[in-house]
């Protein structure tokens, strides 16, 4: 009898013990979801922000590629050239980027992000 009245104060302070450190697990859990979802948050935002900067590098050079492309300057057509190749060099680092952080929107792709962007020819 006596030692079952010194094992039951022991296992009430085990207990209480399992059930603080749940407590404060589950607190912990919490905290590291909310840090976890902000970080991914932002992110996906840095992923967004460069996706659209390389769509509009890439357009701006196709709109220069297109103007000078037929003209009759040496110097024009060169500069055609030079925004063609950088339309493509932009065009196979953005598939290549949206390819790797396809993961992020999980199928909710905005409107405005591409999937590919097409090589010149």
């Amino acid at each position: 009898m006596k030692k079952i009245m010194l094992i039951l104060p022991l296992l009430f302070i085990l207990s209480g013990c399992r059930l603080l450190d749940t407590y404060v697990g589950n607190k912990i859990d919490y905290a590291d979801q909310k840090i976890d979802d902000a970080t991914n948050y932002n992110k996906l935002k840095e992923v967004e922000d460069t996706a659209r900067a390389m769509i509009a590098n890439y357009k701006n050079d196709l709109v220069v590629y297109e103007t000078y492309k037929d003209s009759a300057s040496e110097e024009e057509r060169s500069w055609s050239q030079q925004a063609k190749i950088r339309a493509n060099k932009t065009a196979h680092t953005y598939n290549e980027y949206i390819r790797k952080n396809s993961y992020r929107w999980k199928g909710n792709v905005p409107a405005d992000i591409d999937s590919n962007l097409e090589i010149v020819r």
